[in-house]
């Protein structure tokens, strides 16, 4: 009896979804709606960077996107202010970063050799007078930091200065300002609300991330202590403890990282989808119609031939 029951089920549906699958074309699904005659060009995914697009945006010879001006110069430094017409910049990054760098291997070379120095002098005399001139380091970094911070100015100054007289809200500048600094693009949208969301949302990820790195520190520390046999570790803490705490909290600090950059990827997102719908506008005249409708054959619906079908056509204004 359940046999001929699923025996049935199965020919209603069949009698069901068959028609229905007849009904459309197979063409219907595969047909380019595109105008051949329409050469509009739009942004499409299917070419994030060309080459030839770059090299003859910065030697003026066509039209380059901001997006590929931005990425190429990433790497050929200088090259959106050639782009831009103005040469008098480039011995200013180019001085900059090559003062910051020099600056940064002098003095960390220097640190070396002091660190070197120490540690023979120790190895020779555990009650050594040479220390360790750790100026040198903070010098070193000052020196990387300066470099990097000129590179940073570079590409921001490139996407400021970018094909002016364009229309005041371009996409790609704004996805731009929030790569090179979060909330910035949301600046250059006019959503100054949402600057407070998203750098409260990556300060909170960076405390987190300190907070749970340094309890990971901690709790490695004791578990080292507690199962190093050399070691007489007496602490209130067991070493099954410490173990189960160290992992749990090196996943908390994992995954603050993601939140952090979850948090940073979101915001440059959301600077690109507002600044593409800054024109679009909806009128006051919100309405849906629901009314019947015949559905010829061999008509602009891919129907296949036969009698028409009866059926609800559904419109929307805004």
């Amino acid at each position: 009896m359940r046999r001929g029951f699923r025996i049935i089920l199965v020919c209603l549906l069949l009698a069901v979804t068959l028609p229905v699958r007849a009904q459309f074309r197979e063409e219907a699904f595969s047909q380019n709606y595109q105008n051949p005659s329409d050469t509009t060009q739009r942004d499409t995914t299917d070419r994030l960077f060309s080459f030839e697009e770059f090299f003859g945006g910065v030697a003026h010879k066509r039209n380059v996107r901001i997006g590929t001006l931005f990425a190429g110069s990433t790497v050929f430094i200088g090259s959106q202010q050639i782009h831009n017409r103005q040469y008098w910049k480039l011995p200013i990054f180019y001085g900059g970063i090559a003062a910051g760098v020099g600056t940064g291997v002098y003095f960390n070379i220097r640190y070396k050799k002091s660190l070197a120095a120490y540690e023979e002098a120790f190895a020779a005399d555990p009650n050594t007078t040479v220390t360790v001139d750790s100026r040198l380091k903070t010098y070193s970094t000052i020196g990387f930091v300066g470099a990097g911070l000129t590179y940073w100015s570079m590409l921001m100054d490139g996407n400021i200065n970018y094909k002016r007289g364009e229309p005041s809200q371009h996409p790609g500048r704004a996805t731009i300002y929030s790569l090179l600094l979060p909330g910035l693009g949301q600046i250059y949208n006019k959503e100054y609300w949402k600057i407070p969301i998203y750098w409260g949302a990556m300060a909170a990820s960076a405390y987190f991330y300190s907070l749970n790195s340094t309890n990971y520190q901690r709790y490695k520390r004791i578990h080292n202590e507690a199962t190093d046999p050399e070691i007489s570790y007496s602490g209130p803490v067991s070493g099954e403890t410490a173990l189960y705490y160290r992992d749990l909290f090196r996943r908390y600090r994992d995954w603050s990282v993601v939140a952090m950059l979850g948090s940073y990827l979101l915001n440059v997102i959301d600077a690109n989808v507002f600044a593409y719908m800054m024109d679009f506008q909806v009128t006051d005249d919100l309405s849906m119609r629901v009314e019947p409708a015949v559905l010829p054959p061999d008509g602009q619906y891919a129907w296949t031939a036969g009698p028409p079908a009866l059926g609800l056509r559904m419109g929307f204004s805004f």
